[in-house]
């Protein structure tokens, strides 16, 4: 039976974390702890998203989803009912739009994850998230890539830096191939064989997205992997919700751990 769970926002350098873009709660408590940054660990100005043993402050289906010793852990296992949508852990934190995220994640060969953000809740299914995703998969073959779940799909591949174009200036863009199509491709902002080394295989890797204004960076291991200016103002999110994510496919395992926000103005 799945065990549905959602507690109340609580953070290991914060109180709360909750509001809306940059949202007053959220600046407040990030200013606040921005001095305690040493002693947990922190970076300057960031606070942490996890409780080391618990899921509180975030809500989601415990069947795919555990916290253990400052670990987050989505896995889908072969013992399991195979999963039919893609499942999302939400944190409680409210709508954010400015911020650096920064968290570590491992994941296994088969696993395909991702970190959402300025994201809403895709009603229609339980647990689920629409909007910006940072990639997140076990073969390397998308890991950074900018994809906006049950959107526009991809918005700039990894290596790329795009703009998304403005429909009132011409097309107003379709999914096809499973990427959006009134984009145009600004520059490239590492080669193939760059965006291979940049990821350590079976080991611990750091992303990090800088969300400010229209324009959203991930790095991966403190490279830029993929960057998007937004401008499109019919379509893009300035604000929203945080989660991560298992997605369908076969038995697989991916984990976070450090993960911690700094609110931007």
């Amino acid at each position: 039976m799945r065990k549905i769970f959602k507690f109340g926002c609580i953070c290991l350098t914060a109180t709360a974390l909750l509001g809306s873009c940059n949202g007053s709660n959220a600046e407040q408590n990030n200013k606040q702890d921005s001095t305690a940054t040493d002693a947990t660990g922190l970076e300057e100005g960031y606070v942490a998203m996890f409780d080391p043993n618990s899921l509180s402050g975030w809500e989601g289906d415990t069947t795919y989803w555990k916290m253990e010793n400052g670990v987050l852990t989505g896995e889908i296992r072969a013992d399991q009912e195979p999963l039919k949508t893609n499942t999302f852990l939400i944190w409680n934190g409210g709508d954010v739009a400015n911020f650096s995220l920064k968290t570590k994640f491992k994941i296994s060969e088969n696993g395909n994850s991702g970190v959402n953000y300025r994201s809403d809740r895709f009603t229609e299914v339980p647990n689920a998230l629409r909007g910006y995703q940072a990639d997140i998969d076990g073969k390397n073959n998308y890991t950074g890539q900018n994809y906006e779940e049950r959107k526009r799909t991809t918005l700039a591949y990894r290596g790329q830096r795009t703009e998304i174009l403005n429909p009132a200036d011409g097309a107003k863009g379709e999914v096809k191939n499973n990427a959006w199509t009134n984009l145009k491709i600004i520059d490239s902002v590492a080669s193939p064989e760059q965006m291979q080394s940049f990821l350590k295989p079976n080991d611990w890797n750091e992303l990090e997205i800088i969300a400010e204004g229209n324009k959203l960076t991930h790095l991966l291991n403190g490279q830029v992997i993929a960057e998007v200016v937004d401008n499109d103002p019919e379509n893009r999110k300035d604000k929203g919700l945080i989660g991560v994510q298992v997605h369908v496919g076969p038995p697989m395992k991916v984990e976070y751990k450090d993960m911690q926000i700094k609110i931007l103005k």
